[in-house]
């Protein structure tokens, strides 16, 4: 279903803001806030908390956590063809719980939302497509393992998510790809308990399959392309978005030569350093998690964009692993225009390795 009811525009823009958990600016926050807080005394009662400790279990911890506020399915591929064309592949399914109650059908507080966006190194196709849960419309389940929204699916034979394979078609794209699994679970920050503030009491649960192989065709404007190549998939849940202080967050994912895979995210803050934190990983499952002083991020280019400027180059260090990197995008002019924006696309990096990935910037 598209976005055309102002009713689930009104969810939308809700549903965005909660997930992204973004400070606005003072001229947006005087045009939303009234918004944003109609009802957010309600929706922010009852909600599990994200603590240490937790204890793994899948293939349920694939699947939906109806007790916490927000949840997103995240995969993002760098695909290339056998005539040496390239594309970016970023498919994200997210849940928003407006109320904890096990409520069913149409009185279910279950909102979702899902985007597809395939980048060319010309051009960008995207969609944005928003549904309740309750209804049979959008979901998760297993035995075996399907996340959907209308008709696009990502769905297995079995009830672990890999292999598996991902459906979207939307006007002029179209994808048919094999999702593979090459590695092992990594598992961020304390065994997947993520921090997100050096003090407060603020984490997601957060776990990553940066190993994967993706292989099949797109069709983009009636023209098919087959194609073949990494990607990762992030998996995050929580009750509670950023501090109040935090701006938003500039997020990479990275698959270096030497066959490791490189996360690295900091979040803004006004008046104060970034919070860094990431990890390195091998498909064996060794992981080293990288600790705030292990990382340094710095933008050396900018593009603008409705009159903000953002990065679309940057320098990134991690000495303890004796990384140094330049990053540079495939396009700048990646702002994706759905009901909340923000910057994502493919990337590249040379230096102590080269290598490929994402970025993603929100907040500016």
């Amino acid at each position: 279903m598209y976005c055309r009811d102002v009713g689930l525009r009104f969810i939308g823009l809700w549903l965005v803001a909660m997930l992204l958990g973004c400070e606005p600016t003072a001229q947006e926050r005087a045009n939303t806030v009234e918004i944003l807080s109609q009802g957010a005394q309600i929706e922010n009662q009852g909600f599990a908390a994200v603590v240490p400790g937790k204890t793994w279990q899948f293939p349920q911890d694939h699947l939906s956590h109806p007790a916490f506020k927000t949840e997103w399915w995240y995969l993002t591929a760098n695909l290339t063809s056998p005539e040496g064309k390239t594309f970016g592949v970023q498919w994200t399914l997210f849940r928003f719980a407006s109320r904890r109650t096990s409520e069913v059908g149409w009185h279910s507080p279950q909102m979702y939302m899902a985007h597809a966006v395939v980048t060319g190194e010309k051009q960008l196709w995207h969609a944005e497509r928003f549904a309740r849960g309750g209804i049979g419309q959008a979901g998760v389940a297993g035995d075996p393992f399907r996340a959907w929204l209308d008709n696009w699916s990502w769905r297995s034979e079995s009830s672990h998510p890999f292999p598996g394979m991902l459906t979207f078609a939307d006007e002029n794209m179209v994808a048919t790809l094999k999702v593979e699994n090459q590695g092992e679970l990594i598992f961020q920050g304390e065994n997947g308990y993520s921090r997100k503030h050096p003090t407060e009491d603020i984490a997601s649960y957060y776990y990553s399959a940066p190993f994967l192989q993706l292989s099949g065709t797109l069709v983009l404007d009636g023209q098919p392309y087959q194609v073949s190549g990494p990607g990762w998939l992030d998996r995050e849940w929580s009750s509670e978005g950023l501090a109040k202080s935090q701006l938003g967050w500039d997020w990479f994912s990275l698959h270096l030569d030497d066959g490791s895979a490189l996360m690295l995210y900091q979040i803004r803050e006004k008046d104060s350093v970034p919070y860094y934190f990431g990890s390195r990983s091998w498909p064996d499952g060794r992981a080293v998690m990288l600790s705030p002083d292990d990382i340094r991020m710095t933008p050396i280019a900018n593009a603008r964009h409705e009159g903000k400027l953002y990065p679309v180059q940057w320098q990134v260090a991690v000495p303890s692993q004796n990384i140094q990197l330049k990053v540079d995008v495939v396009r700048k002019e990646q702002w994706l225009p759905f009901i909340f924006s923000y910057w994502e696309g493919p990337v590249w990096v040379s230096g102590s390795h080269t290598g490929q990935g994402f970025m993603e910037l929100t907040g500016y």
